[in-house]
């Protein structure tokens, strides 16, 4: 199985996934959710330009998974996992902006470990769950929170096109019990926690959002993020880092 799947747009301008290889990518035939073969093309990673991992058809984010952002948020961890969705249209890759709404004067940044689907999951157990992933990815959750707590539901606050940064690949040999996540702004650290304060278990979610809805391949399943989360300003760069996967990083503009 391929370590390390990307999504890119090659020098000649043709769109592909490959399997990433030290410093280059060697792309492969149709998609990564099948048996890989490879086509023969080969770049470097330097000379391609990353996109989005996967286009989702959904993607189903965790609330206040961990204990410590739940308290930073005034907020009780939840006895069941809190879910919501992100549009398709939110998902960008590394190298992409955020844009800031002009309706929000308080957009933040959340770094969250991306579970990415790779076998339709329906009903599933948690002792079966990890058979139907791919692998794994970065993900910033960005929130516009004064929406958030204007509208008391996420979905205007965290729907907005490009506040969903994915990237910038997928892992697909990676043990996610106890990896970092962190984000820096300018830089400077905001966030930094570990996949193993999890308040539900990467296996408990992906069964509980099966029980609600069919995941199909190429889904994404956000974790949750850390305490920490923080103000995005025009002009910024903002990174989440995820051990053992990557850097994603975004400028962020005014919209």
């Amino acid at each position: 199985m391929p370590v390390r799947i990307a999504r890119f747009v090659a020098p000649s301008g043709g769109l592909s996934w490959g399997v990433v290889e030290g410093d280059d990518v060697a792309a492969i035939d149709g998609h990564p959710f099948a048996k890989i073969t490879f086509s023969g093309a080969r770049w470097p990673v330097a000379d391609v330009r990353l996109l989005s991992p996967v286009l989702p058809s959904k993607v189903v984010a965790v609330g206040r998974n961990y204990a410590d952002h739940a308290a930073e948020m005034g907020n009780e961890v939840p006895k069941t996992p809190l879910l919501f969705l992100k549009p398709s249209t939110s998902v960008i890759g590394t190298g992409d902006v955020i844009r800031l709404p002009a309706s929000s004067h308080q957009v933040e940044h959340e770094a969250e470990l991306a579970v990415v689907i790779g076998v339709p999951a329906k009903d599933v157990e948690p002792a079966q769950s990890m058979d139907h992933v791919l692998g794994y990815t970065a993900a910033n959750d960005v929130t516009a929170r004064d929406q958030q707590r204007a509208d008391g539901q996420f979905t205007r606050a965290k729907g907005y096109d490009s506040f969903c940064p994915l990237g910038p690949w997928i892992e697909t040999v990676l043990d996610p019990s106890d990896l970092r996540v962190t984000a820096a702004v300018n830089g400077e650290t905001r966030q930094d926690g570990r996949t193993s304060q999890l308040v539900h278990g990467i296996p408990e979610l992906i069964a509980f959002v099966s029980q609600v809805m069919t995941l199909l391949p190429g889904d994404v399943i956000l974790t949750g993020t850390p305490a920490g989360v923080g103000p995005l300003q025009d002009g910024d760069s903002v990174s989440v880092e995820i051990e053992g996967i990557g850097t994603l990083t975004n400028a962020v503009r005014a919209k």
